[in-house]
């Protein structure tokens, strides 16, 4: 039996669909890292985002600091792509508007925290995806010297409580 949040689905194959849509690894955001990582960059997969429970970035740089998202065209509504399911309408309607409200959310909230956001569609071209991210990834990745010098004063910390 559904539950209250749950329509009925209408039919079983539609129900076996849905169960089998990737949550994450879907093929758009693994090309997107394929290209990152023969660019050279190293990143983190499905990071906790600090302070909101059950919520991950995609691809996380996390000295640079900039969070990628690489949505879906139907779940996150695309202004090009978006359909609206015929069956359950109304739940559709609202769970997808749930669903665009949560990614404005999130990004308030990594935004306030001092990342940067970047949302790709699973139908932009991952070469200019991958690109775009590189772009910002170096634009906010602590130079050599500020590494070395956040080393120093870790270092000199540790060696001060001694």
């Amino acid at each position: 039996m559904a539950s209250a949040s749950r329509p009925v689905p209408s039919s079983a194959g539609v129900s076996g669909r849905m169960s089998r849509q990737r949550r994450r690894d879907t093929e758009p955001e693994v090309a997107i890292r394929r290209l990152l990582h023969a660019r050279g960059l190293r990143f983190r997969v499905a990071f906790p985002i600090p302070g909101m429970p059950r919520r991950s970035m995609d691809v996380a740089f996390t000295r640079a600091r900039v969070a990628v998202f690489v949505d879906g065209c139907f779940w996150h509504a695309c202004p090009e792509h978006q359909t609206s399911p015929a069956a359950n309408a109304a739940w559709w309607s609202a769970k997808l508007a749930t669903n665009q409200a949560r990614d404005l959310a999130t990004n308030a909230h990594l935004t306030a925290s001092g990342w940067r956001v970047i949302r790709i569609w699973e139908h932009e071209d991952p070469e200019v995806a991958a690109a775009r991210i590189a772009e910002e990834v170096s634009a906010g990745a602590p130079s050599a010297d500020e590494v070395r010098l956040t080393s120093a004063q870790s270092l000199s910390s540790k060696l001060s409580a001694r």
